[in-house]
């Protein structure tokens, strides 16, 4: 049966819901399996252009502009050649933001009247005041707008071949290219997902660059990928954001199809001279429209906090979720999870999160279990989760073409695959064989399989259960690049081309709309994901994929992270030790030490590598990674905290240096040590046998030591000692950072443990911080059930007061955890006494270690049990 005919090609706005609403293992990444720019059409034509080279550049017809009702500007764009012309809509977004729509005008089959024109069209954002320009669209006349076909002319070839595959391209070539210049920048970033050990992004072209790739945004499944490599991984964010000494910028362009991005070095364009502190970008895609966006800020912050109110806030995780998880492929039966679960305890290790990968299921058909391996999960869960903890199975988009297979066969009843070229059911090959894949862009089709993680339909799960979303690139074996064809056909007639890049983002949201679902929308879900999108940040957590146990794959990890949290994904980790290959021990020592703070702290190994839980490497690296694990579960309160302000702002939790000091230049291309939050900052170690690393402290304050409280001057770089105990990390002065220091089992288990509160004072003697505290689990939060509390320290005295907004809710939080201790950091060791209000009673001030790990030496004054409780108003006044 011949499928039904396609109605008229009409390019549509398909992402507008976005924000309305791996391989065999035999096979490493062989860079001749995947596209590069040449090999690319639409990317090899748009780069061979000059500056103002085209023929007859699209011009702004003067006497088409108009004010719409809503307050935007629209407009026509024209070209002596075209059928139709463009459509433009200019909108502002308060408080800084402009959004550009550009789409070809179908009410329109005859070339406008020429008249008063703009030739060419070209868009700046400037300044108020000064009116220096900030952000410059088609400033180079780059901008090219291939339309759609309907038929091909005489001796036309539409079809693209790479390597044995023959993409059809029915509707005919229809890529989109312009340029973005940033003005008053020294760097640029974003761009995620690739390899780098640069935080920044590097020039691709240009005087002075070797020949290199563009910035690939196209999702793949990719084995081994390159540390050091422009080449896309498994995420794509068409997000740059660009700081310097003027104001802070970014751009983003909200499209799903292939994306191919230059950054042009200084004088790339022949211009003798080259403008002061302007970066230009070439932004190359092979379908869509233009629907972007353009954000300015006093600092960088502002930026994200407009990006964030475009693509929506990260979700807040529960608070299990942001402990630490221990991960393989594959824990074998309930004897080994039983034995992994038992061992933790057995070493004093405390841990959350149990997963299970894809040979959890019988034969490959996710939503089940092999009976003979995993025969009572519930039981099995009912045990880890007697301790406070909880479990994660895999589930993939890929779905088992057998007939036995009930999900297999109510999916090709209900025509819910995504189709081929032909208009059959897609088949692809992956980790069952032969596949198919839900088509997550019909609203109708999520639902259904939100559905699938009820306990009726899911059967073996239970609450404590959670869920992880691999390949969904997606990946398909036998495909073009190792995923789906580009002319695969979605709901709506869109074809694979043009959604590519949010498929990972639907299947995620798709999986935590089930997990809602399954708990009646009082569970808060957790997902992870390996491929994402725009947006993904409300769906849940990602990792940077399939890495490998070497130091520079540690090293890199830090800027993958850093530009992740930069673009919206707030909560994004690397796995610990690598995924592939077996970490050399120390290695896996210092990828603990560094992971620990990362947001998202999972260990993970391949099935063909040794095994390695933390407790299989000798005591003295056992004691090293359990300290590790340690320092993370007592900075809980911190990470909970800092989660909370990302879920409102965007501002993410794992920050480069230059996101709180904008203005130090010396932090600019930091890739190597970071931030958590504002109070924190951390150098990773990357070498092996390392003796000593140069670390550079911003601002003009001090920094204290985590470990012993030492002072370290601000502003300037320190030589210090490596020691294999810890890595460099510092508390800044000026900053009061909650912990709990008790060692638990579990996070569940720490929830009625007393606090500790480190006060750093400046040179000012004044510090001041925050704690946020909810159930760990339920929406609740969103009516008002949480404890948001501010400390200030200032004048010897330490306040405590309430900043929760009122009116949020009838819901209420209320905890009886008290302080039990307060270490001031920065103070003279003469006070022996604190009064503490209201009560006006006494409690002594002792000299205390910073940390309870064994060996800490007493240093730091100490207000010891003021057991003053986090709920309420209080002073405690230095006497």
């Amino acid at each position: 049966m011949d499928p039904p005919p396609r109605p008229r090609p009409h390019r549509v706005a398909v992402l507008l819901l976005l924000l309305l609403a791996s391989s065999p293992a035999a096979r490493a990444w062989k860079k001749d399996e995947f596209r590069n720019c040449n090999q690319t059409p639409f990317c090899k034509r748009a780069r061979t252009r000059a500056p103002h080279s085209l023929d007859a550049p699209l011009s702004l017809d003067a006497a088409s502009l108009a004010v719409a009702t809503d307050g935007s500007l629209t407009a026509s764009l024209s070209h002596p050649s075209r059928l139709r012309p463009l459509l433009l809509r200019l909108s502002a977004l308060p408080p800084h933001a402009l959004r550009l729509q550009i789409d070809e005008d179908y009410s329109s089959n005859t070339p406008p009247h020429r008249r008063f024109q703009h030739d060419p069209f070209e868009l700046t954002v400037r300044r108020a005041g000064s009116g220096a320009p900030v952000l410059s669209f088609n400033s180079h006349g780059l901008f090219d707008f291939e339309p759609l076909q309907e038929s091909k002319q005489e001796g036309e070839t539409w079809e693209e071949q790479f390597r044995s595959h023959t993409d059809t391209r029915p509707r005919g070539p229809q890529s989109i290219t312009f340029d973005v210049s940033f003005y008053g920048a020294d760097f640029v970033y974003g761009l995620p997902e690739h390899g780098s050990t640069s935080l920044a992004l590097r020039p691709t072209r240009g005087p002075g660059v070797e020949e290199s790739e563009p910035y690939r945004l196209f999702n793949l499944d990719v084995f081994e990928y390159l540390h050091e490599s422009p080449f896309g991984l498994y995420g794509s964010i068409p997000f740059m954001i660009a700081h310097g000494d003027g104001p802070s910028s970014g751009f983003f362009w909200l499209n799903a199809a292939e994306m191919q991005i230059d950054v042009l070095a200084p004088g790339w364009d022949g211009a003798s001279s080259t403008e002061n502190g302007r970066i230009d970008t070439l932004w190359m895609a092979e379908a869509g429209v233009v629907d972007a966006f353009f954000f300015v800020g006093s600092e960088p912050k502002d930026v994200i906090k407009q990006y964030i109110s475009v693509t929506g806030t990260p979700s807040m995780p529960q608070q299990f979720a942001v402990a630490y998880h221990q991960c393989r492929w594959n824990y074998r039966d309930e004897e080994d999870v039983a034995g992994v679960d038992s061992g933790f305890d057995e070493h004093d290790i405390p841990y959350d999160v149990l997963w299970l990968d894809i040979e959890h299921t019988d034969g490959k058909r996710y939503f089940t279990w092999d009976h003979s391996a995993f025969p009572n999960p519930e039981v099995m869960q009912g045990k880890i989760a007697d301790k406070g903890r909880k479990m994660v199975t895999i589930v993939d988009p890929h779905i088992k073409r057998d007939s036995s297979f009930h999900l297999h066969e109510e999916a090709t009843a209900k025509g819910y695959y995504v189709k081929d070229a032909t208009g059959k059911d897609f088949d692809g090959w992956c980790w069952p064989g032969a596949s198919s894949y839900p088509d997550m862009l019909n609203p109708e089709i999520r639902e259904w399989w939100a559905d699938k993680f009820s306990y009726e339909n899911y059967k073996g799960s239970t609450p404590t259960l959670y869920i992880w979303n691999d390949m969904n690139e997606p990946s398909v074996f036998n495909g073009p690049e190792v995923t789906m064809p580009r002319d695969a056909v979605h709901y709506g007639d869109v074809e694979h081309r043009e959604l590519h890049n949010a498929y990972g983002y639907y299947f995620h949201m798709a999986t935590a709309d089930g997990l809602l679902k399954r708990g009646e929308g009082k569970d808060r879900p957790f997902v992870l994901s390996r491929a994402f999108f725009a947006g993904s940040q409300r769906y849940g957590a990602i990792w940077t994929g399939d890495n490998s146990a070497d130091w520079d794959h540690l090293k890199s990890s830090i800027p993958m992270v850093l530009t992740l949290g930069l673009t919206g994904m707030t909560f994004s980790g690397a796995d610990i030790g690598g995924f592939f290959g077996n970490p050399e021990p120390d290695l896996l020592v210092r990828w603990y030490q560094v992971g620990a703070f990362y947001p998202f702290f999972r260990g993970h190994a391949h099935h063909d590598t040794k095994r390695r839980e933390p407790w299989l490497f000798g005591e003295r690296r056992t004691a090293l990674m359990r300290e590790a694990i340690h320092m993370r579960y007592s900075l809980l309160p911190y990470y909970y905290t800092l989660f909370r302000e990302a879920s409102v702002t965007g501002v993410p939790v794992m920050r480069p240096l230059w996101l709180e000091f904008p203005d130090d230049k010396e932090t600019y291309n930091n890739g190597e040590a970071f931030m958590v939050g504002p109070s924190l900052l951390a150098q990773g170690i990357y070498e092996e046998g390392q003796k000593s690393v140069s670390v550079y402290l911003p601002g003009e304050e001090l920094w204290y030591d985590l470990r012993n409280g030492s002072p370290y001057k601000g502003g300037v770089s320190h030589k210090l000692e490596v020691s294999e105990d810890s890595i460099p990390s510092f508390q800044r002065a000026g900053a009061i950072v909650p912990r709990k220091d008790r060692f638990r089992r579990s996070s569940t288990q720490m929830v009625n443990d007393p606090y500790t509160l480190v006060i750093a004072l400046n040179s000012s003697s004044a510090a001041e911080g925050e704690l946020y505290v909810d159930d760990g689990k339920s929406y609740d939060y969103q009516q008002g059930a949480f404890i948001h509390r501010r400390f200030v320290f200032a004048d010897n005295k330490l306040t405590s007061m309430n900043i929760a907004p009122k009116n949020l809710g009838n819901k209420k939080f209320s905890t009886e955890c008290v302080i039990e201790r307060i270490i001031i950091l920065g103070v003279s060791s003469g006070s022996k006494k604190a009064i503490v209000e209201p009560g006006n009673h006494e409690v002594d001030i002792e000299l205390g270690p910073i940390s309870l790990r064994s060996g800490s030496s007493s240093v730091a004054p100490t207000v010891r049990k003021p057991n003053v409780r986090v709920v309420d108003d209080w002073t405690i006044r230095i006497a």
